[in-house]
């Protein structure tokens, strides 16, 4: 009885000390349907945001697990507690800045509009009349929503950006207003098919992602100082090329 007892009280302790270890592990939540900002690959999450998150937490010394929550539910979970930062090629908006905090910015954006040859578009004035896909929630349905109206029966919301250019590739829709990489991804993997992007300074203004966290957060200033370190030491310069087969503008990103 008493060596039960003890055993007990041993396996307590354990149960104990290791919750207590495992609080010091960042939770990162990401939609790995973003390619090339984060996808699945197999049962991996890869991409040019998973290789950054790796080297910012690398050089902020903390340990960490990426989970792939969706889209929807990373807002939630920040608010809730269950993860601690997100990472999805998310636009800091003062929308979102009124709920949460941001990371210093560390990747400059702006939208395209991707459609097949024979669609007449030329900018975006010219998706009224077209049927559009966007992914729910995001500044892509922002853009799209600023030009066509909120209502319009034609903007048709999509859970990923990649069931969106899916339903594109299937003559579901006849444009997509999405991300300039995710567009130019898609244009990659689909050489033979005579997509065209379009883009418009003038209705589609430059934005750029950060790391998103909860308001208050006391990560901020760790992860800002880790990522100008990575930004300014040529390890984002070379995960950048990796992904996207160019040089980046990094003094114009340290401006921001």
């Amino acid at each position: 009885m008493r060596k039960s007892l003890l055993v007990l009280l041993l396996v307590s302790m354990v149960a104990l000390l290791a919750a207590c270890g495992g609080g010091d592990k960042i939770i990162v939540g990401t939609d790995a349907a973003f390619a090339p900002f984060e996808s699945l690959d197999g049962e991996d999450i890869v991409g040019f945001d998973v290789d950054l998150l790796a080297a910012v937490m690398e050089e902020a010394g903390l340990e960490y697990e990426l989970n792939n929550v969706g889209w929807d539910p990373i807002f939630p979970s920040l608010k809730n507690g269950s993860i601690d930062v997100a990472i999805s090629g998310i636009t800091i908006t003062e929308e979102r800045k009124q709920e949460f905090d941001f990371t210093r910015p560390y990747f400059e954006s702006t939208h395209m509009i991707a459609f097949y040859e024979g669609t007449d578009i030329q900018s975006a004035n010219d998706l009224e009349g077209k049927i559009i896909g966007v992914q729910t929630g995001t500044t892509g349905q922002f853009a799209a929503e600023s030009i066509v109206g909120e209502s319009n029966p034609n903007l048709q919301l999509f859970e990923t950006t990649a069931l969106a250019l899916a339903a594109l590739k299937q003559g579901n829709i006849e444009a997509v207003v999405t991300d300039i990489a995710v567009a130019s991804e898609f244009v990659k993997n689909n050489p033979n098919d005579n997509v065209q992007l379009v883009s418009d300074a003038e209705n589609f203004e430059a934005e750029y992602y950060g790391l998103m966290l909860a308001d208050g957060s006391e990560l901020k200033e760790t992860l800002d100082t880790a990522l100008s370190t990575v930004i300014e030491n040529g390890k984002y310069a070379e995960i950048f090329q990796k992904w996207f087969g160019t040089s980046p503008d990094v003094e114009s990103l340290l401006n921001q």
